[in-house]
């Protein structure tokens, strides 16, 4: 049976369903902010994979309580429904791109509405489930109450769990990266093949901005810096990396602080890996790759002069997908260097080698066959 919930719900709300006569409550949670499903229907391996399609389109959550491994396969099925449908791809890249993001964000919403249970201590009891307490107390803290979030939600969970536990190797580094749950992998590594490189300034104080797994300070106290000051704003990532430099032996020398962009004070070396994309973000996965309005790339440049000491350098690692996609031109990201104070001494070049270069059906394949990644060195003008 089903049950209808405010339509006000949201990422924080509870969520209600009705089995007969009884009816259950539990918290609702979804990291993307997605809100609460309006109706909740209970559903179990009796369900064909057009029938869960056509109740997700109509809005209607579907609460799993049959076997986890089917639970997975129909959400597979469902997958390649949602992907027949697709649009016929735009020929031009930025609309390309925009397709693609509305695509991704329709997915996402139709997809995440297989929802399942996690018990008071994170148990997920279902026929044939793993034991995901682990991966959830990890990703959400200690259970407090009855939750149900999307199983797609839960996979990623899971998934995240593995990357941490087995490690991401950084042949930059000679050693592995544990990236937490919502936290960037460095899977894609050539923009450290440039940090591991370049020339430096000096080797005294480093600040790495927005240090997510830790692995760019890693890096900077690697190569002799004798403090580094790593900052990010979101405590996942404060607590990856610190884990992380603890784990390679640089807890010593790196800091980590919570702050937005810069800490006080000048230093010899001041780097930055912001979010390439000036877009914003689909799904709670994107935070990563989508700047919305290049808030963190202008801020990174607006206030770096004042964080130079006299000889200083500035690192902005960027890719140029962003203009290849007509997102940014070249022009105004020279301008944002040039309006900040600052002035450009050497750019560094590489072509990234990620698996999607060989995806010739990606309608975006054009502009990744072109990507360059680059590491813009940059003084006070």
């Amino acid at each position: 049976m089903s049950i209808t919930n405010s339509p006000g719900s949201t990422a924080t709300a509870d969520i209600r369903w009705q089995t007969g006569e009884t009816e259950h409550t539990a918290h609702w949670h979804s990291e993307g902010g997605w809100p609460a499903p309006r109706r909740v229907v209970v559903v179990d391996d009796t369900l064909t994979a057009d029938a869960a399609y056509r109740m997700a389109k109509s809005g209607t959550g579907l609460l799993w309580q049959g076997d986890f491994q089917n639970a997975r396969q129909l959400l597979t099925a469902m997958a390649r429904r949602v992907d027949r449908h697709r649009r016929t791809p735009a020929t031009d890249l930025r609309a390309a791109f925009e397709a693609g993001r509305t695509e991704a964000l329709r997915r996402a919403r139709l997809l995440g509405l297989v929802l399942v249970q996690l018990d008071t201590d994170h148990t997920l009891s279902l026929r044939r489930a793993p034991d995901v307490r682990q991966a959830a107390d990890e990703a959400y803290g200690p259970g407090t109450a009855p939750v149900v979030l999307s199983l797609r939600e839960l996979l990623g969970v899971i998934g995240a769990h593995e990357w941490r536990t087995k490690g991401v190797p950084v042949p930059a580094l000679g050693a592995s990266i544990h990236p937490h749950y919502g936290v960037f992998s460095p899977v894609r590594g050539e923009y450290l093949d440039l940090i591991a490189t370049a020339p430096l300034p000096a080797t005294g104080l480093a600040f790495d901005i927005g240090t997510g797994s830790g692995v760019i300070a890693a890096m900077l106290a690697q190569r002799g810096f004798d403090r580094v000051v790593a900052t990010d704003m979101e405590h996942r990532a404060l607590a990856c990396a610190r884990e992380n430099l603890q784990r390679l032996g640089y807890a010593d020398r790196v800091e980590i602080m919570h702050a937005d962009l810069f800490p006080a004070g000048r230093a010899d070396l001041v780097v930055c890996n912001p979010p390439w994309l000036p877009a914003s973000a689909a799904t709670s996965t994107d935070a990563a790759v989508y700047d919305p309005e290049s808030r963190m790339l202008r801020g990174f440049l607006a206030g770096l002069a004042g964080h130079l000491t006299d000889n200083g350098e500035g690192w902005l690692i960027l890719s140029n997908l962003a203009e290849l996609l007509g997102l940014r031109s070249r022009g105004a990201l020279l301008d944002l260097i040039d309006d900040a104070g600052l002035a450009v001494i050497a750019r560094l070049d590489i072509r990234p080698t990620h698996r999607k270069l060989a995806d010739t059906a990606d309608p975006l394949h054009a502009a990744r066959t072109a990507e360059v990644t680059s590491l813009w060195r940059l003084r006070r003008a």
